[in-house]
């Protein structure tokens, strides 16, 4: 077999670590709530209510329930009084803080 060109190489790397990336998927409202009845994951009530006490005055700017890695993650993005815009995401499971970061 013919070893490929190295812009193809190039190119299959690129393509793989995209599709690594792929592996996360957002949930739709429907979804959300049928694993909110079943127990599943925790209310996003209480991760927001968790997310917006680290920085009192923040406003909301999104939150969204995905799948990644075969694990819910509830993200949040939060614009500090200060005007920074965080970005804090929980296992929807346990409620444990798994990133809080400043957002690009």
């Amino acid at each position: 077999m013919p070893e490929l060109p190295r812009t193809a190489r190039w190119l299959a790397l690129v393509l793989m670590a995209v599709c690594s990336f792929a592996a996360a998927r957002d949930l739709d409202q429907d979804e959300a709530l049928a694993l909110r009845q079943q127990g599943i994951i925790l209310p996003l009530e209480q991760l927001l209510a968790a997310a917006l006490g680290r920085y009192p005055g923040a406003r909301l700017l999104e939150a969204e329930l995905e799948e990644k890695h075969g694990r819910y993650e509830y993200e949040v993005e939060l614009l500090t009084p200060s005007g920074v815009v965080r970005e804090i995401k929980y296992d929807a499971r346990t409620g444990t803080l798994l990133k809080d970061e400043e957002d690009d």
